[in-house]
């Protein structure tokens, strides 16, 4: 029997896309100049890229948080200080959390199930505070994030860790539910999990488009 399931949570539990959208919106806004669409793309774009570089270990993610907003300015050609806006930028992220619908009684149904481990990339701050305003905690039996033990997705140090803090821990009974092919298939390949993709807001590839078809494949 499958129980233990490990979950990313951006883009998988939380619409990341639509929080980093407004925290760009919030973060033109503080420092006086006008976000639009294109603009708020492409900084999706310049981010999501650089995250994959630090999961190849090319880059840290203390310089990700400022490098993604110098290079949006300069394709701009935007006279505003990176540091700067990352640092608000950073606060407006933390503010915006948005739980895809059917989340919480798909959290509610894996924990009559078993056990609940959220596993994830990005800051402890950010992290921590959109489990709590996403109402994820209360499912929880554990939290890995990247920054708090000190090793990314998919590296085998993280994957290492997650196996030694989770008790009782047999590859046949996890199952691991995340949208990146580059981070979570990755680690459930090196957990020997059963991988389960999430595909939301119509995303194209092989994988499930809705909570209800996650049960199907157990």
């Amino acid at each position: 029997m499958r129980d233990i399931f490990l979950l990313d949570m951006d883009d998988t539990l939380l619409d990341f896309e639509k929080a980093e959208r407004a925290g760009v919106y919030d973060t033109f806004c503080a420092v006086g100049l006008e976000a639009n669409e294109e603009v708020a793309a492409r900084f999706h774009a310049i981010n999501d890229g650089l995250w994959k570089a630090l999961e190849r270990g090319e880059i840290t993610r203390e310089r990700i948080v400022y490098v993604r907003f110098e290079m949006l300015f300069a394709e701009y050609a935007i006279a505003c200080d990176a540091h700067r806006a990352a640092e608000i930028y950073f606060e407006a992220l933390a503010s915006h959390c948005y739980p895809f619908a059917g989340m919480e009684d798909f959290l509610r149904r894996l924990k009559q199930r078993g056990r609940v481990y959220i596993v994830t990339n990005g800051s402890e701050y950010i992290q921590r505070r959109h489990l709590q305003d996403g109402g994820i905690l209360p499912y929880c039996d554990g939290v890995f994030i990247s920054e708090e033990i000190g090793h990314y997705k998919p590296s085998a140090e993280f994957c290492d860790y997650v196996r030694a803090h989770v008790p009782a821990f047999e590859s046949a009974r996890a199952v691991y539910f995340g949208d990146s092919l580059t981070a979570d298939k990755v680690c459930a390949e090196r957990l020997g999990a059963l991988f389960i993709r999430f595909l939301p807001r119509g995303m194209a590839g092989e994988g499930i488009a809705s909570y209800d078809e996650f049960w199907d494949l157990l």
